[in-house]
């Protein structure tokens, strides 16, 4: 399931500017998540620019069950978020949990681009895939899952 929190802009935070299913809150998104439960499958990517915005909700990811939390910015950005979550009493092996610059690099322009390197990283991540092209590699192009 998709949702969508806004704490700061609500007018943007409405259903007809996301595709059908797409459950739209108004809230923090840090407040958000207190009430919601996470788990080995959840994913958690914070698109927000800003220590106001994006800190409150990385916190609170990074002290939770989840497989992937990603944040949006620079290298610039992530290094002082990096500062100020370590400020916050946030350990060194909470902080190894977040991806961020977020996604794989495939030179993306459009929101719709980066969308693409952020879920081919999610599933490289999920699978334990290379992220390389495949023309470059060998073997079956579809492993077959692991064992349960």
């Amino acid at each position: 399931m998709t949702r969508v929190t806004s704490g700061d802009r609500p007018v943007l935070a409405t259903p007809r500017r996301f595709p059908e299913g797409v459950e739209v809150v108004v809230e923090w998104p840090h407040r958000y998540l207190r009430g919601t439960g996470t788990d080995e499958r959840t994913v958690i990517c914070v698109l927000i620019h800003g220590p106001k915005f994006d800190l409150p909700p990385l916190r609170e990811a990074l002290r939770r069950p989840a497989a992937y939390i990603g944040a949006m910015g620079s290298r610039r950005t992530h290094a002082g978020r990096t500062e100020r979550l370590i400020g916050a009493g946030l350990t060194e092996r909470e902080l190894s949990r977040l991806r961020s610059p977020v996604g794989l690099d495939p030179g993306a322009r459009t929101p719709e681009e980066v969308a693409v390197s952020v879920a081919a990283e999610i599933v490289v991540l999920r699978w334990g895939g290379t992220g390389v092209p495949l023309t470059t590699t060998e073997g079956a192009v579809h492993p077959p899952p692991p064992a349960p």
